[in-house]
């Protein structure tokens, strides 16, 4: 089981911004934050999570050389659906509209956008519509 992840972002200012934005529909709110001048990696560092756990991390460190996929679990197709406009209204690029996905299993619903950096942010509902 994965405890938490976390990867470097171009702009920390507007990754975090957009990150509560768009993980609010998922439960997901800015759970801590750990400033540069404490933080090892001499960067600034953001927690998002649910039930005061940050599991899903940011940092400044600056753009990684390749996109990465991260997805979240949703615990509706109707927060699918919120993810995915919120993400979008906060400046993501859709990657995937919500719907169904009967590749993976006959009810994976999902939402897939691009953060600024290219990251494909994933929400996932598996249950029943």
């Amino acid at each position: 089981m994965i405890d938490h992840v976390g990867y470097a972002v171009s702009n920390y200012e507007r990754a975090k911004e957009f990150y509560a934005r768009a993980l609010a529909p998922l439960g997901y709110k800015l759970v801590m934050e750990v400033p540069a001048e404490t933080n090892p990696s001499g960067f600034p560092a953001a927690g998002f999570g649910a039930d005061g756990k940050p599991d899903f991390w940011i940092g400044g460190e600056g753009k990684l050389e390749h996109p990465l996929h991260v997805a979240i679990v949703a615990q509706s197709r109707a927060a699918v659906d919120a993810f995915h406009r919120e993400a979008l209204a906060a400046g993501a690029r859709d990657n995937g509209a919500p719907g169904l996905r009967t590749l993976y299993h006959p009810n994976y619903y999902a939402a897939f956008v691009l953060d600024a950096d290219g990251h494909n942010i994933e929400a996932v509902c598996h249950k029943p519509g």
